[in-house]
């Protein structure tokens, strides 16, 4: 059994300005025991820009709403910090821990997905635990992942995982927002993340850190649809890894929508870019999912959101239903120009082509 374990920067602080080191020694006490029992455990970890902010003693003011290359600042100071305790606990039980700095283009890449994949791999047969963090010390916006949350489910992707266990502040996904409304109730289980889901998922998460709850539905969505199943949960539960490995499901659970794809599948599906929207007509949805075709601009009826060529996109049928997710020869502003437009028009209307196909059967993921 495989697990990856993301911990978000409010359960490391347990809500302080520092760093939790009694709660730290909990966290590789219980991947100690799971280690002995054959269970392999990948740590996605925030808490860069938390040490090093308790590092260098900031002001309260520069806490919070602090400009990015100032976060920047703080993370350069704080990875070395944060790996350095991770290291210095997990070696009181024995185990080696190696650190994995992931940016969007890491994975974005073929060739980069895939070494990336192997170094993780060799490190579990190794029994060596990686801990893995998104660049912060040098991301832009351009190429950022944007939250550890759906950084966690790329790396499920990426290792194959049974299971993600997102571990924040609460205690997992609840009808309404429990600090607002007495009357929410905690969801244990979501069967099919649906638009009623994303209606209550929300927004804004802790000051601390950078993900609400949307983040962690989108991580959700993204780990199910590549096979591993998901627990959100609260990382103050006793031994709440331990509970989970054996089979306990605090929190919220999100059972796999899918066994495990091929690799080149799990690429497709992690590069989806998050607000794309591509509707196909009727026609057109048939052909994907009944005869096996390729999309071409004929059967697009609308084009939503920004993209580049390469990226994944989201198809949806006429009635609002994702179809597929797959690689995109031409950019949005591209099929905004030739959507409903026969193949052997695009390289009259752009002036150029990457073939007649939007998206080619073999670089697309059916849902």
């Amino acid at each position: 059994m495989r697990i990856v374990v993301k911990l978000g920067t409010s359960v490391l602080t347990a809500g302080t300005d520092r760093l939790n080191r009694p709660y730290m020694v909990g966290l590789a006490r219980q991947v100690a025991v799971l280690r002995e029992r054959d269970i392999e455990v990948v740590l996605v970890s925030s808490g860069a820009v938390a040490a090093g902010r308790e590092r260098l003693g900031a002001a309260p003011q520069q806490r919070a709403r602090a400009s990015v290359p100032l976060r920047q600042m703080f993370a350069a100071v704080g990875q070395s910090r944060l790996m350095h305790l991770y290291e210095q606990l997990f070696e009181i039980y024995g185990l080696q821990v190696a650190q994995a700095l992931l940016t969007r283009d890491d994975l974005r890449d073929r060739r980069r997905y895939l070494n990336a994949r192997n170094t993780l791999t060799l490190c579990l047969q190794r029994g060596i635990v990686p801990i893995i963090n998104e660049n912060d010390a040098v991301v832009t916006a351009e190429i950022r992942v944007g939250d550890n949350d759906n950084l966690s489910a790329l790396v499920a992707g990426l290792v194959d995982a049974d299971l993600l266990l997102i571990l924040t502040d609460i205690a997992g996904l609840y009808s309404a927002d429990p600090r607002s409304d007495p009357a929410a109730e905690l969801i244990t289980e979501v069967p099919l993340i649906d638009e009623r889901i994303w209606a209550i998922a929300g927004g804004a998460g802790s000051a601390r850190g950078t993900g609400g709850m949307r983040t962690k539905i989108q991580a959700a969505d993204l780990a199910t649809r590549s096979g591993t199943a998901v627990v959100i949960a609260s990382g103050a539960e006793p031994d709440v890894i331990l509970r989970v490995a054996a089979g306990e499901r605090p929190g919220t659970y999100f059972p796999a929508a899918a066994s495990h794809p091929d690799a080149r599948r799990r690429w497709i599906l992690a590069e989806t870019a998050r607000n794309s929207r591509l509707l196909v007509d009727e026609g057109a949805a048939m052909a994907l999912l009944r005869q096996g075709r390729s999309l071409l601009p004929a059967g697009i009826t609308a084009v939503e959101g920004e993209f580049e060529r390469g990226q994944t996109v989201r198809i949806f049928a006429p009635d609002g239903q994702e179809l597929a997710r797959g690689l995109t020869q031409y950019r949005a502003a591209d099929l905004r120009v030739i959507r409903g437009m026969r193949s052997q028009q695009i390289a009259e209307v752009l002036g150029y082509d990457y073939g007649p196909e939007v998206v080619h059967r073999d670089d697309m993921v059916l849902l």
